[in-house]
């Protein structure tokens, strides 16, 4: 049993890697921000924390010299800190405005243009387009200031209407505010949509009348050259390579991944290579990398240059800053945000003459990444990049000089080419399974082949196809570009033939329930331990990662899910999701359904005259005399579904069918149904309460949206409703 002075001696061991520590407090206290059950105020959201912290730095500065204190101090200090910049972030915001139900007049300034894959059949892809400065023209917001929060149009795909970049733009359009998750514990899109300034997406009418673009719109000038310049490029891009492997190459140098096909993706993701469709470390990397070589290649071979100047840290920071044109050149997308601040480190190393990749310089990108966007820390991307960084630099403290000595003991070229591959594969191992649980808890899959996938697309990318793709973006304003293009489209292809065939072997893609929440903490808070510590007590974190990884199996599975609407039931059978009903957004909710059980969903009824029932009898559906009722029997539970009712509520369900039920479950308004019966849940309740999943194992348990997520700023009110944009009263 360990007493606080064996901790303490445990600390002072660790005394040097106690600063590392630093973003994982800061990323707590966020997190306990974004848990919270309710909003908190000013006095809870910034009062108390700067209290904290002053109380925690006052206790450091009066014991400086006892471990513990400091230890104590500087931990209350990060978790105030993370608290605190978690409600700044979220509360300097606009708020959602309501959106029109109904066909309405929009006007706005394009911000951005992408193009997205129609289908699988082919056809022109649909082109979406982000608005902001919209202006809503109804009786309700006629003459209202603009939107302070962009909107995501679908275009019809007939409209040919040429679209730029700051170009205003006029279209009738239905509208739609971010869904609710379909499923308790689902994922989150209101909140995505709160911290990245969205106030929802809509279909378009009719074709969209342009205006010419604006000199200076209001993102500002170099946003809008920019913005321009992305577009160029990927319709220049599209215009030589107009296939699938076009869309790929147009993601590596411009961003857009949404033209992907779906069939491409999928076979990424199945094969463990969809990190090379999404613009990150390994891209940037590659890109400073060259960037470096050259530069450096370049001043070595001018002599009086390579006798004076500090041709490395000149070469470094040359590489730094085309880093940077090419992180602004994609979108500054998250991942790629982080890789770059990372980069800055690593050059800031090189530069001043000390370790270029360190824990230190993973930690303070990560404390400047929480601090500046504490909203990060729940956001994959930054789940996935900080376990790979993380896992390949511990690796590298212990692996790598036991590596090099195996490599050292080869001669010749077979040295060259083993340490080239064993780096190659440590590297993969690594940082595939540092992210493997992160992947398992968004995204409920486990891809065993990665690293085989990976040994071959990941130097085919490094030697052949960014290289040629920098070269095509130095000869594109010569309009030079295309044989580079085409050479890059050659590694692309065999990518594409690689991620097909390794998504065709047999259990290349796993499916696993939905991990808990506290089990995706658990490994992150493991892979923090093993990663941070260096002496033996490291190992402990092991414990938790296989206890995270453990918890999609032991965890209990609902019995019944109800989508948003209340529209679509989803009842657990033995080896699939038996779905009954309709939704608006069906789709979406039983991917997320089938995804959260790892089952595949089966249509069983829709409410027809034909009865139908499951092999073992438990559900019955069509043989009362109540049309569009099924009766479910689950242990001791019995349960009324109601699927389908065109009387809306008004045809009551008889007593018998009510007389031995637990639980109701209508689509429709119950209204004065089994008024007997505990637990009726209906249209109203998933409007009051969003989606439901029912436990029947120990009684009738059920679990609400609304009451995972709490009353939060980024919780629509009960409807997907917003906050009215209401004019100010008029002074008198």
């Amino acid at each position: 049993m360990l007493n606080p002075m064996s901790v303490m001696v445990l600390f002072a061991g660790e005394y040097r890697r106690l600063v590392l520590w630093c973003p994982v407090l800061l990323a707590l206290g966020a997190l306990s921000y974004f848990l919270w059950p309710s909003e908190p105020g000013w006095e809870l959201g910034l009062l108390l924390p700067a209290i904290v912290a002053g109380a925690g730095l006052g206790a450091c500065l009066y014991r400086p010299h006892s471990l513990g204190v400091r230890v104590l101090g500087g931990a209350a200090m990060a978790l105030a800190v993370g608290f605190g910049a978690a409600w700044s972030a979220a509360h300097r915001l606009p708020p959602m405005p309501e959106l029109p139900r109904r066909g309405t007049e929009l006007t706005g300034i394009i911000q951005d243009i992408a193009y997205f894959a129609a289908s699988d059949r082919g056809g022109p892809p649909v082109r979406y387009v982000t608005l902001g400065q919209g202006v809503l023209h109804d009786f309700v917001n006629e003459g209202m200031p603009p939107l302070r929060r962009s909107l995501n149009i679908r275009l019809v795909p007939q409209d040919s209407a040429e679209l730029g970049i700051g170009a205003h733009l006029r279209v009738r359009v239905l509208l739609q505010s971010p869904s609710f998750p379909a499923f308790p514990g689902g994922r989150d899109t209101q909140f995505e949509a709160w911290f990245a300034g969205r106030a929802g997406r809509g279909n378009a009418l009719g074709p969209v009348q342009v205006e010419p673009a604006i000199p200076y719109p209001h993102q500002g000038f170099a946003t809008h050259i920019i913005a321009r310049l992305r577009q160029y490029v990927g319709a220049r891009i599209r215009q030589v390579l107009p296939g699938a492997s076009g869309t790929v190459v147009a993601t590596l140098l411009d961003g857009k991944a949404e033209e992907v096909p779906r069939t491409v993706r999928e076979d990424f993701a199945a094969s463990g290579l969809a990190h090379l469709l999404a613009v990150a470390g390994l891209h940037l990397g590659i890109v400073m990398g060259a960037a470096m070589l050259v530069c450096r290649m370049g001043l070595a071979a001018w002599e009086w240059a390579a006798l004076r100047w500090p041709c490395k840290a000149i070469a470094a920071l040359a590489a730094w800053g085309i880093g940077g044109a090419y992180v602004l050149l994609t979108g500054v997308h998250l991942p790629a945000e982080r890789s770059w601040l990372m980069s800055s480190v690593v050059v800031l190393g090189l530069v001043v003459g000390r370790r270029a990749v360190s824990m230190r310089g993973v930690a303070l990108a990560a404390t400047i990444m929480l601090l500046v966007a504490p909203q990060v820390v729940l956001d994959v991307a930054f789940q996935m990049s900080m376990a790979a960084v993380m896992a390949l630099v511990a690796g590298y403290e212990v692996i790598h000089p036991r590596l090099l000595g195996w490599v050292g003991r080869l001669a010749g070229f077979g040295q060259t080419c083993a340490r080239h591959a064993a780096m190659l594969a440590l590297t993969s191992i690594l940082a595939g399974t540092a992210t493997l649980p992160v992947v398992m808890a968004h995204f409920g899959v486990v891809q065993p082949f990665f690293v085989l996938a990976n040994l071959l697309a990941v130097p085919l990318m490094a030697v052949w196809i960014m290289p040629f793709g920098l070269l095509a973006l130095l000869a594109m304003p010569v309009h030079a570009d295309a044989p580079f293009l085409h050479l890059m489209d050659v590694g692309v292809r065999f990518v594409l033939w690689l991620a097909h065939g390794v998504a065709g072997w047999p259990a290349a893609r796993i499916a696993v329930p939905a991990m808990p929440g506290w089990g995706l903490f658990a490994v992150l808070l493991g892979l923090c331990w093993l990663c941070l510590w260096q002496h033996s007590w490291r190992w402990w974190g092991a414990v938790l990662v296989f206890v995270g990884m453990a918890t999609p199996w032991l965890v209990r599975q609902p019995d019944i899910l109800i989508s948003p609407d209340g529209q679509l039931i989803g009842v657990r059978d033995r080896g699939s999701l038996l779905v009954m009903g309709h939704a608006r957004d069906e789709y979406t909710v039983k991917a997320a359904w089938a995804q959260a059980l790892a089952l595949p969903v089966t249509t069983f009824w829709s409410g027809g005259p034909q009865g139908v029932e499951t092999a073992d009898g438990s559900l019955i559906c069509g043989e009362d005399e109540v049309a569009g009722t099924c009766t479910m029997l689950r242990g001791a539970q019995e349960v009324v579904l109601r699927v389908h009712d065109p009387s809306d509520g008004l045809a009551l369900l008889p007593q018998a069918l009510c007389a031995q039920a637990s639980l109701v479950v209508s689509v429709a308004p119950i209204r004065q149904s089994c008024p007997d019966v505990s637990v009726r849940l209906d249209r109203f309740s998933a409007w009051r309460g969003g989606a439901q999943m029912v436990f029947l194992a120990s009684g009738v348990q059920v679990v609400t949206d609304r009451q995972t997520r709490g009353e939060r700023l980024w919780v629509l009110k009960p409807g997907g409703h917003g906050t009215p944009t209401l004019p100010l009263a008029q002074a008198e």
